[in-house]
């Protein structure tokens, strides 16, 4: 019986980190749709794991999406230190970087709070939790000698990932794709519907964090679900909140595609 080398198993918690991200979005999406239809309030990331903690045989299916979000969190920083597609030679090779180190630090979050809903004996929060998680760190950051410029920074950082996030929705090229992946046309509509509809929720998300910095007002800040609010309270709100959950959805489907199709180039660090 042959052993799995280490790449071999990172590339195994790769895919389930692509799978466990899909099935989240996916969730996000459709709780944003029944808000759309229906009322309600729109959720986030931590908000749809509290209520898959809360379903019959959750919190095993939380768990195996933490150590999903903790492979994938690895390989994207093992990706930006050691640059194994050889792309941090050029600046936007160093930008894609930063992105994948940013995107490994964001899906560490997400396992430890995968792990955290699915261990807890209260009820799961409902909700945006991630919009409270968002203010606090802001105000905390307020206090500190370079902490309005550090947000700023980070505002900027997301108006950057929503711009290339709008590029890969423009382009929709997806050549990290396998080429045995099944109806490429419909997958590359299901990505560039779903960038797109992520672009616009990062632009948001950047914009709050701004406003913090102009304002002085933690308060302003917000994340996934605070973007998604705000989206339903504008004139056609319901239309508009609908067409990005309908996106978001989309993206946790195609996600589930690249769980199984995407190329993986996985290098392991020398201890």
């Amino acid at each position: 019986m042959m052993r799995q080398s280490p790449a071999g198993w990172l590339t195994v918690f790769a895919r389930l980190g692509f799978a466990a991200r899909g099935l989240v979005y996916l969730l996000i999406g459709v709780v944003a749709i029944d808000a759309a239809l229906n009322g309600g309030r729109p959720s986030d990331n931590q908000g749809v794991m509290g209520t898959v903690a809360d379903a019959p045989g959750g919190q095993l299916l939380l768990l195996l999406c933490a150590l999903g979000f903790a492979g994938y969190a690895f390989w994207r920083l093992t990706e930006a230190a050691l640059d194994p597609e050889h792309r941090g030679q050029s600046m936007k090779g160093k930008f894609e970087r930063a992105g994948y180190a940013l995107s490994g630090i964001i899906h560490i979050g997400l396992a430890a709070a995968a792990v955290r809903l699915a261990t807890r004996n209260s009820p799961s929060p409902n909700g945006a939790p991630g919009d409270e998680a968002v203010q606090d760190w802001s105000a905390w950051l307020m206090e500190q000698p370079a902490g309005p410029v550090l947000l700023g920074l980070a505002a900027l950082l997301l108006f950057a990932t929503a711009a290339a996030q709008a590029i890969k929705a423009y382009r929709a090229r997806f050549d990290e794709l396998a080429g045995d992946v099944p109806a490429p046309d419909k997958v590359r509509l299901l990505g560039r519907v779903g960038y797109a509809a992520r672009a616009l929720v990062f632009a948001l998300m950047a914009w709050f964090l701004l406003n913090v910095v102009i304002h002085h007002n933690p308060e302003e800040a917000g994340g996934l679900g605070a973007a998604l609010r705000h989206l339903r309270a504008q004139d056609h709100g319901p239309l508009l909140l609908l067409a990005v959950a309908t996106g978001l959805a989309l993206f946790g489907v195609f996600s589930l595609v690249e769980a199984r199709y995407r190329h993986l180039r996985v290098v392991t660090p020398r201890i």
